[in-house]
């Protein structure tokens, strides 16, 4: 991973590995537990393993240093650190922290999460994501460096980009970029817009299962939450998809190309496509039953993509 840029300090190093793990359902797992899962986890073969964070969900910093004190090698990357959630005298002290107890081992994703979630759920206003971003990365350069640790190159900051305006920022301001729910279209966008030198770490829904219809399913429920946003709607659209087809059930084609439904061989074979796109590394989110699902079965028979 790119450890400086034009306009940003140096980083830490941080080797994601080529193949990680998204998991949506880590806040659903009791603590002790949580440690154990982690730690199989590692012991797969998976790089990384990435979580989101939104209102109700377990504090995200505090969960890195969970997830990162139950491991030896893994690297524990937030797939975002939601910006509305503190602010960023808080969170770059809280990531420089966690990557000083564990060194090339933590990443920090960034987002401006969603207007239906930060007016909805958490009673704030949500500013334009460009000039939110942009403002927030300015805070956080700004920040007091009061601590040994603060003086210290920090974690590598990992953009949650879509659009090619976000992209940019993400090359001129971050080490590069974290899209998720995209195609293998936007990670060839996504390289040509970061350059050669930034990272692309892309995260690639997946159901395991050689039954289509059940496939289907589980991958509709999965989306169902996420189509009502205009920041993804926007995405799939300057993507080539129509208005009916980011509508309702969503189209097959939409679905199967945010979501990859087989068996082994073939959701290897979407991560090779990432990877041939551009993609630096690939977390796939291996979605179960039931939103929330760890699915930690599918992950097991997973496990042999990272070799």
């Amino acid at each position: 991973m790119s450890t400086s840029t034009d306009n940003a300090p140096a980083t830490q190093d941080v080797d994601l590995g080529r193949v990680g793990l998204w998991s949506g359902g880590l806040g659903g797992i009791e603590l002790g537990r949580l440690r154990e899962v982690a730690a199989e986890i590692e012991e797969l073969g998976f790089g990384t393993l990435w979580w989101g964070e939104a209102p109700g969900a377990r504090e995200t910093l505090t969960q890195a240093l969970v997830l990162l004190g139950a491991t030896e090698r893994l690297v524990a990357a937030t797939g975002i650190a939601n910006l509305y959630m503190r602010d960023a005298a808080a969170t770059v002290a809280g990531a420089r922290t966690i990557a000083a107890l564990h060194p090339g081992r933590f990443v920090l994703g960034l987002g401006v999460s969603h207007a239906p979630l930060v007016e909805g759920m958490m009673r704030k206003e949500y500013g334009k994501p460009l000039k939110t971003m942009r403002a927030y990365l300015d805070a956080m350069d700004a920040a007091p460096k009061g601590t040994p640790e603060s003086r210290q190159p920090g974690p590598p900051v990992l953009l949650a980009a879509l659009g090619p305006k976000m992209l940019e920022l993400a090359r001129d301001r971050a080490q590069g970029a974290h899209p998720y729910l995209v195609t293998v279209e936007h990670t060839q966008q996504a390289r040509e817009a970061l350059g050669p030198d930034r990272t692309l770490a892309v995260e690639q829904g997946a159901v395991l299962t050689t039954d289509r219809a059940d496939g289907l399913r589980r991958a509709r429920v999965h989306l169902e939450m996420y189509k009502g946003l205009p920041n993804y709607r926007n995405a799939w659209l300057r993507l080539g998809f129509t208005e009916d087809e980011t509508q309702g059930d969503l189209s097959d084609r939409l679905v199967d190309a945010l979501v990859v439904i087989g068996d082994e061989e073939a959701i290897g074979a979407r991560v090779a496509e990432h990877h041939a796109a551009g993609a630096d590394h690939v977390c796939l989110q291996v979605l179960g039953e039931k939103n929330g699902d760890p699915a930690l079965d599918d992950v097991r028979r997973l496990g042999a993509l990272t070799r």
